[in-house]
Formats: C-alpha cells, structure tokens, sequence
C-alpha cells in the first residue's frame, strides 16, 4: 500500500469514528442536538474557519476518488500476471512467461522422442512457476520415463538459470506420431 493510500485510509477512518461517536452521544442523550447544529452554524459563518474547512473538503473529496477509482497495486498486479518480479538492492528483474516458456520449449526440443511441444505457464503471487506442456511422442518412447525426464529437467534448468522454484510440471501426451521410414513418404 503506497504513503497516500495509507494516509487516505487512516483520515476516512478517524472522520467515520468520529461521526459515529457523535451519533451515538447524541442518540444516547448525552449530547444535546442544537448544540452540534450552533457549532456548525458558527464554523460556517465564520470566513476564515468556512475557507478552510472548504479546502479540507475538496481535499478530502480528491483523495476519495483517488483511493476509490484508482488502484495503486494495478501496475504491480500487473507485473504478476505477465511474469515474475524479483527485486534485489541493484534493481529489479522481470522474468516474463514468454521467457520461461520458450526455456521450456528449447528443453522439450532436446528430447529426440518428443515433438509438436506448446507450452504454458502460469505465475502466482508467491512467484510459483506451473508448467505445463502439451506434445506428442515418437513410437517407440516410453512416455513415464521420458516425462520424469522432462519435468526433473525442467524443474532443475529453471531453478539454475532464474533461481525460481518450478511448483508444478504437468505433461500431457496429445498423440503418437508414427515413425518415418526413409523412403516413404
């Protein structure tokens, strides 16, 4: 939460205790009714006093709309959905999902029994990294061996060269792709 988001938020929640504490004095009878209405009546007549309190209104109004119509965490919110953001004292790094996907395609592309790869990968907030990866496989690949393969390739390239933590790769085998004689075509 940014400085003016907090500073929004704790002057409407000081006005709205303090409303509700006159309220409920003057609902209980502790407080007579006329005597708020002949202190507001003074404010107002009051030219310094009702300058003021109008410019502490339309401050008041600004940072409303403010705090209601714009959201300081969207850029950020952002940022997660189009890819990881790591920050450090030099800077920060945002390691996209093209990134990663691309990594993941090149290290699919360097299995000889698997082809026709497309991958996707989804981020969280807590910098999760799930793969998952549709292909099809050779005839004669042994399909449990070779997704252990992948997903323990994945899982230790990613952590190698973005320093994330892979939570999840799932692999689905869409098909089995028969074996080209030489010859035929």
């Amino acid at each position: 939460m940014k400085i003016l988001d907090k500073i929004g938020l704790a002057v409407f929640s000081t006005l709205i205790l303090i409303l509700a504490i006159i309220l409920c004095l003057i609902i209980f009878g502790w407080i007579d009714i006329n005597l708020i209405q002949a202190i507001l009546e003074n404010i107002i007549q009051n030219q310094i006093t009702s300058n003021i309190l109008l410019a502490l209104n339309i401050m008041f109004i600004l940072l409303a709309i403010k705090c209601i119509f714009f959201d300081s965490n969207s850029k950020h919110d952002m940022d997660y959905k189009n890819g990881i953001l790591l920050e450090n004292a030099d800077g920060k790094l945002l390691i996209t999902k093209d990134t990663i996907e691309n990594l993941v395609n090149n290290i699919v592309k360097g299995f000889d029994s698997a082809e026709n790869v497309s991958t996707r990968v989804e981020l969280d907030k807590e910098n999760n990294v799930m793969v998952f990866i549709n292909l099809t496989v050779k005839e004669n690949a042994i399909i449990k061996e070779l997704s252990n393969n992948l997903q323990t390739k994945i899982k230790t390239t990613i952590k190698k060269t973005s320093d994330l933590e892979v939570k999840e790769v799932n692999i689905k085998v869409k098909g089995v792709e028969p074996e080209k004689i030489v010859g035929q075509e």
